[in-house]
């Protein structure tokens, strides 16, 4: 293994496990209300991105995108998704619901193949539609043991599925993307801090720890991007794809172990499903591996 590929390889789990505790900084905000934060999420992302940009000498590549009205439509579309699934994790952390997040993450993987399916056409063999199957189950069982629909699995699973997809095909680079999103994002996040009724919500009212805090939420969502894209550039999207599920489990652990979630028979049937799907995953995928030698080049 060169070295490229270990500097990859420790980018990559450094993301993940950054997504993996991020649920601590937003527990620790937790105070504040779940729209505010995703405001302060939005506002200083858009900052520290458009500010990168400008340092990478990539401000024309953003101005090109702006001026293509088919490319703007499509970034309103994933602009929507990833607020939801934002906001949807915020609400999920700070109402102590942080397992049903972990299971929405958990399930992703498995939405994102029903996605491919759907809309490119991949087919599934046997392993696949068997996990795809146990998914099914995993969600039918907490319909019935809860008598409800479990929004907060779904959403986060789905927002991402579908935004995953919708960048996929406006093929924009990750920070020229992020930098768009968060700025169509913009006036509603102002508009939001404004109409606030929690005082916390405005800066000016807050100590300066507080403040720190707040602004901490651009650096959490922008470094582990940035990991991430440096992971992509020196090692395969099949070698992340097996680092994916370190940040559900993650969460998993937090919630159980250090918040305190409780974790029943019923949940232990609803994740047992969900990892006896995943399992059949990795086994899956590590099966085409060694057939497919070239899937361990680097990605684009």
């Amino acid at each position: 293994m060169d070295q490229s590929t270990k500097t990859g390889i420790f980018y990559g789990l450094t993301a993940y496990v950054w997504w993996a505790i991020a649920p601590i900084y937003f527990k620790a905000v937790s105070g504040i209300g779940a729209l505010d934060i995703l405001a302060h999420r939005v506002i200083w992302s858009c900052v520290i991105v458009v500010l990168l940009i400008a340092a990478m000498g990539k401000l024309s590549v953003l101005f090109n995108v702006i001026k293509s009205p088919k490319k703007l439509l499509a970034l309103c579309a994933s602009t929507a998704l990833i607020a939801a699934n934002w906001g949807t994790f915020i609400y999920a952390v700070n109402s102590d619901q942080m397992l049903s997040a972990s299971l929405g993450y958990y399930i992703n993987p498995l939405v994102s193949i029903i996605i491919g399916m759907v809309f490119f056409q991949d087919k599934l063999d046997r392993l696949r539609k068997l996990a795809a199957a146990l998914c099914v189950m995993a969600v039918v069982f907490e319909i019935i043991q809860f008598g409800r629909l479990p929004w907060i699995t779904l959403v986060l699973a789905f927002s991402f599925g579908f935004y995953g997809l919708v960048r996929k095909k406006l093929a924009v680079d990750s920070f020229t993307g992020m930098a768009l999103e968060t700025g169509l994002m913009l006036p509603f996040a102002a508009l939001q801090l404004l109409w606030s009724s929690d005082p916390q919500s405005n800066m000016f009212n807050n100590d300066m720890g507080l403040n720190i805090l707040l602004f901490a939420a651009g650096p959490i969502t922008m470094v582990p991007l940035m990991l991430f894209a440096a992971a992509a550039n020196r090692v395969s999207l099949v070698t992340l794809g097996f680092f994916q599920y370190i940040a559900p489990s993650g969460i998993f652990l937090l919630a159980v172990f250090v918040y305190g979630e409780t974790f029943g028979s019923e949940k232990l049937i609803t994740f047992g499903l969900i990892w006896s799907a995943l399992l059949i995953l990795m086994l899956d995928s590590l099966r085409k591996l060694r057939k497919r030698p070239d899937a361990i080049a680097p990605a684009a």
